[in-house]
């Protein structure tokens, strides 16, 4: 076990959890979050003792500097907590609208802005936010989704000139096949995406994983957002 504390803010069930298994696996420390202490906890348990848990909510931001506290050194983040909402023009929900916007825009940045002092500022500290391919690939409903996703690619780029020589970047994900979400689709609604995909296959939590750890701990790359999904924009 090396001495690398990576924090996976969402890190209790799909993707997140995914995450937090490989950076064990590679042998670094994993603090995963989550909105239950007991849920939290539970899941860290059943990784084994290189995992913590702390309970965050990232959608009330003013409880985010208390809720992180107890932590010491962080030598990566993830902010992988989302959530999904269909959410059209038409039938506007504010409430709903205002709690994603709140969530990814507001609670990524305060989550960075709280652990600042102890994020080590050199090259190898990485940050990866998690957006999607609705920033350029919206569908009906996802206009608050689609709005969000694209807020988080200039984030990207703002944050990484200002925390330089800290390295951020975001990972959007497009359909993920084995992810909970889509796993339980019926094949009928999967196979209109399978088709457009080159290849013909959809991409996989272990795509994801790969691609945010290349992100966490490739040194030249900064200020950069990579779209996963095996290609599935070119058609």
């Amino acid at each position: 076990m090396t001495d690398r504390t990576i924090v996976v803010v969402g890190g209790t069930s799909g993707i997140g959890l995914e995450l937090a298994r490989d950076v064990i696996a590679r042998g670094d420390r994993v603090v995963l979050t989550g909105r239950s202490a007991e849920g939290a906890a539970e899941v860290a348990a059943s990784l084994g003792e290189g995992a913590a848990s702390i309970a965050l909510d990232i959608s009330e931001p003013e409880s985010i500097a208390g809720q992180l506290a107890p932590l010491g050194d962080v030598h990566g983040l993830v902010l992988a907590a989302i959530e999904r909402d269909a959410n059209t023009v038409r039938e506007y929900d504010i409430a709903r609208a205002r709690r994603l916007v709140t969530l990814k825009l507001i609670g990524y940045t305060e989550v960075i802005h709280t652990l600042l002092d102890r994020l080590a500022p050199v090259r190898s500290t990485g940050i990866v936010l998690f957006g999607g391919r609705a920033k350029d690939a919206p569908y009906p409903g996802s206009t608050t989704v689609s709005t969000i996703n694209g807020g988080v690619e200039g984030l990207v780029r703002t944050l990484a000139l200002e925390l330089a020589p800290i390295r951020v970047n975001g990972i959007h994900p497009g359909i993920i096949g084995d992810s909970p979400f889509w796993a339980g689709k019926p094949a009928a609604v999967l196979d209109g995406y399978t088709s457009r995909t080159p290849g013909g296959e959809l991409a996989t939590m272990a795509d994801i994983v790969d691609a945010t750890q290349f992100l966490l701990r490739n040194q030249g790359v900064s200020g950069t957002n990579i779209d996963v999904d095996r290609g599935w924009r070119l058609t």
